[in-house]
Parts: structure tokens; C-alpha cells; sequence
């Protein structure tokens, strides 16, 4: 088994022992003026994102780390929610395989789940719907190649992504080796245009080869964050204060701390 790393090529000795761990957070922000509108828009997003739609996401990155599906589990929660669970092989799943109906995806070395976290707060008239993704695996196989994929899956105002290196592997040698890969930031391995699109930062643990992300969207064009009728036609001032009260709300998940006193309702 041949790894390159540091521009060097390694020769592990038996299976490749490395635990590479991505998980993050991605949140879409609304506004919803009444509770009527808010209700609607959680279950247009639940029903968007439902466990059949994650499931396809799933297969799909599992096709793009190059493993192979062994089992799925799904489940639809009331009143709103889902999550799928998959089991990954190492190996490359068969056409078969891809074309089989179901949702669950378990791996006999890595895993992959996803779960969704839909709220609306009634004062604001702001919802948010969250996801969370955790995506393990071993052997040669690497969640980073999917990062992009799903980030653009869903619609992410905010995105916070910890990627960890765990454990240990030998080379032919017997020499230990903590990580069988290059990396200096995750934001390596999102597309330039994406990134463009958001605000970035780094908090990166090189030396325990433990990397942290955030981003959050720039500059917010309202009329992508309005849900229900009662908001197709608003004065200027209202306008800027809905602006001012999504903003608010990005930054405030976005640096995971209250900053401010809210604005309530008209």
C-alpha cells in the first residue's frame, strides 16, 4: 500500500490504521414575517431535505470518496427532521449497488450520517434550518474530496467544518506515521469560486493534524431570504431592518456568541 506525502513516496506496512473525521455544520437563514409564513417554510425546507434527498446525497459521496455503500438506514421525524446513517466499504460500489432503492449507508470502515435541525423563533419572524454532517473513514479513502459537493448541496449562509487525523499507521519500516496525506487548511479543498462567495478563517492545530473552518456568506441580497406573501411588497425602512436582523443572525452562528440586542417583530 503506496501513500504520497510531503512530496515523498511511503510504503505502509498492512492496513492503513488512519481515522480521518469530517464533521460540520451547515445553517440556511430565512425570514418569515407571520407564524403561518414560518411554519410553511419549515415544511417546504423538511420536505426539500427530506430522507430520500439525503439519501441520494449520500450515495453520491460515497461515489466520490471511491467507496462502496454496505448498509443505509433513514429516518423522517415528526413534526419535521430527518437523518440518514450509512456504512462505507473501501472499495468502489458496483453499478448494482448504486441503482438499489433506500437510504441507509453503513461501511465496514467508515461511516457517514446526516441529520437536519429546522426552528423558527416567532418574536423575529427568523428560521433556520440546520444540518449536521459526519462523515469517518479509514484506509485510504478521504472525506475532503466531498466537501465541496456538499456544501453546495444545501444552501449555506454559514458552514463550520472540523476535519481531525486520528491514530496511527506504519510504514514498511515499522515507523509510525499520524497522517498519510498533505493538508494546510480545509479550505484547500473547496472551489475557488465557492469560497469566493463567503468570508473564511482558519483555527488549524497543524502539529496534532486537527484543522478548523468557518465561513459565512458575504453580502446578503434580501430578496433570497424572504419567505410567505406578506413580504413581497415592503417599505425601504422595513427592508433595512429585516436586512440588519438577518445579518445579525449569520454572524451571531457564525461566531457562535450573542452580539446584540434583538430586534422583535413590527
Amino acid at each position: 500500500m503506496v501513500r504520497r506525502i510531503k512530496g515523498q513516496t511511503i510504503k505502509l506496512d498492512g492496513f492503513n490504521n488512519l481515522t480521518k473525521s469530517l464533521s460540520f455544520n451547515i445553517y440556511d437563514i430565512c425570514y418569515a414575517r407571520s407564524t403561518e409564513s414560518q411554519i410553511e417554510y419549515l415544511e417546504y425546507i423538511d420536505e426539500e431535505y427530506n430522507s430520500a434527498r439525503l439519501g441520494t446525497i449520500v450515495e453520491e459521496v460515497t461515489r466520490i470518496i471511491n467507496a462502496r455503500l454496505v448498509q443505509v438506514s433513514t429516518q423522517d421525524y415528526e413534526p419535521r427532521g430527518a437523518s440518514v446513517v450509512a456504512l462505507l466499504n473501501e472499495e468502489q460500489y458496483p453499478a448494482a449497488a448504486a441503482q438499489a432503492p433506500g437510504v441507509v449507508g453503513h461501511l465496514d470502515k467508515s461511516h457517514i450520517a446526516i441529520h437536519t435541525y429546522p426552528e423558527y423563533n416567532q418574536l423575529s419572524g427568523i428560521a433556520t434550518f440546520r444540518v449536521d454532517v459526519d462523515i469517518a473513514t479509514c484506509g485510504m479513502i478521504s472525506p475532503l474530496s466531498a466537501l465541496h459537493y456538499l456544501i453546495e448541496s444545501f444552501e449555506s449562509d454559514v458552514v463550520i467544518i472540523d476535519y481531525r487525523v486520528r491514530g496511527f499507521t506504519r510504514d514498511s519500516r515499522g515507523v509510525k506515521l499520524f497522517i498519510d496525506h498533505d493538508i494546510s487548511s480545509i479550505q484547500d479543498y473547496i472551489a475557488e469560486d465557492a469560497l469566493d462567495d463567503y468570508t473564511a478563517y482558519d483555527v488549524n492545530i497543524v502539529s496534532d493534524n486537527n484543522f478548523h473552518t468557518k465561513m459565512r456568506r458575504k453580502g446578503l441580497k434580501l430578496k433570497d431570504y424572504l419567505f410567505g406573501d406578506e413580504v413581497t411588497s415592503l417599505p425601504p425602512k422595513e427592508k433595512q431592518r429585516i436586512r440588519q436582523l438577518l445579518d445579525l443572525e449569520v454572524q451571531e452562528i457564525f461566531e457562535c456568541k450573542n452580539l446584540g440586542r434583538r430586534m422583535g417583530r413590527p
